[in-house]
C-alpha cells in the first residue's frame, strides 16, 4: 500500500510500471498484491524504500488472506490477467507468422515478451503453451526433423579436440558430448586440430569435425548431427545460439550471462580444463533450471 505526492505524477507511473512488470494486482482503490514468496517481498520492499525516497508512504504487509474473497478466486484473478496478456501476444504473433517470410528479429521480440509474460505467471496459465506452439511453428521444428547423420557408438571412448579458453558454444557443446553421446568423453585444448592427433574436433575453424554450418553454432549441430531430441535441448541449443551468434534470433538473452561469467574466469587466469569444468556445471544448472519451469 502507497501514496505519492499529486505533484510526483511521473513517479507514479514509473512505479505503476514496475508493479505491472512484476505481475501485481492491483487490490481495489488501496494497494496491490503479489503471492508471498521471499522474491516477491523482497520485490515489494525496495519498492517501498524507492517511494519514501520520493516523499511518499509505503507499507509492506504479509497476509494469510481476505475475508472477503477467497485464496482460490484471488488465483483466479492472477491466472485471468496473465491470460490477458498471452492471449494478446498470441493475436499479434498469429498476424504476423501466417505471412511467409517472418523476419527472425520479430519472433525475437516475441519471445523475449514472452518470456517477461511467463516470468510473472505465477500460476502456470495454459496460454503460455498456445503462444509457444505458435512461436515453435514459425521457428521450425524444435527436433531434428532427419535421422541422426552419425551412430553414437562410433563416438564412446574417443578424445575430442577445441580450442583453448572455451566460451558459452564449446562448454555446452562438451557438456552435450559428455551428457548425451559419451559419459567418459576426455577434452584437449589446441590451436590446430592436427596438434591432437585423431582426436575429434569440435568449434574448430577451417577443420573437419562439427562446427558452425550455416547460421547454426556448435551445439546447435551436434544436437542435429547425433539426433537428440530431448526437449529442454532444444530450449538450450536456442539459448546458447542467442549468446554466441549475438543476432537474437530466438530471444533468448539467459545464455549472454554465462558467457560473460565464463569471460570473467579466463580474465582470472583460470586454466583451460578449469573453465571447461566450470561451464559445464553452469549449463547443466541451466538444464535443470528449464526442467524445473517447464
Amino acid at each position: 500500500m502507497f501514496t505519492l505526492p499529486t505533484s510526483n505524477a511521473s513517479k507514479r507511473v514509473d512505479i505503476w510500471r514496475k508493479l505491472r512488470r512484476q505481475g501485481a494486482l492491483a487490490w481495489r482503490n488501496s494497494g496491490y498484491v503479489l503471492p508471498n514468496t521471499p522474491t516477491n517481498v523482497e520485490r515489494f520492499q525496495w519498492l517501498a524504500e524507492e517511494i519514501r525516497r520520493h516523499k511518499g508512504t509505503a507499507s509492506v504487509a504479509q497476509v494469510r488472506g481476505f475475508d472477503d474473497l477467497a485464496g482460490d478466486e484471488l488465483v483466479r484473478l492472477f491466472r485471468e490477467a496473465r491470460g490477458r496478456e498471452y492471449e494478446s501476444l498470441r493475436r499479434e504473433a498469429a498476424r504476423v507468422v501466417s505471412k511467409a517470410d517472418v523476419p527472425s528479429a520479430k519472433l525475437a521480440r516475441f519471445r523475449r515478451t514472452l518470456l517477461e509474460i511467463a516470468a510473472r505467471d505465477f500460476f502456470n496459465h495454459p496460454g503460455r503453451d498456445r503462444v509457444e506452439a505458435l512461436l515453435a511453428k514459425a521457428e521450425g521444428p524444435s527436433s531434428p526433423s532427419q535421422a541422426a547423420r552419425h551412430s553414437r557408438r562410433q563416438f564412446v571412448g574417443r578424445k575430442w579436440v577445441t580450442r583453448p579458453r572455451p566460451g558459452i558454444d564449446r562448454v555446452s557443446s562438451a557438456w552435450l558430448i559428455r551428457r548425451f553421446l559419451d559419459p567418459g568423453a576426455r577434452f584437449v585444448f589446441a590451436a590446430e586440430a592436427a596438434q591432437a592427433g585423431d582426436a575429434v574436433p569440435f568449434d574448430m575453424f577451417g577443420t573437419a569435425g562439427f562446427g558452425h554450418r550455416g547460421d547454426n553454432c556448435t551445439f546447435e549441430t551436434l544436437r542435429k548431427e547425433f539426433a537428440i531430441r530431448d526437449p529442454k535441448v532444444a530450449v538450450l541449443a536456442r539459448i546458447v545460439h542467442d549468446a554466441d551468434l549475438g543476432d537474437e534470433k530466438f530471444g533468448r538473452p539467459e545464455g549472454v550471462g554465462l558467457d560473460r561469467v565464463l569471460i570473467g574466469w579466463a580474465q582470472q587466469g583460470i586454466s583451460d580444463n578449469g573453465l571447461l569444468r566450470r561451464g559445464m556445471e553452469l549449463i547443466e544448472g541451466l538444464y535443470q533450471g528449464i526442467a524445473q519451469a517447464r
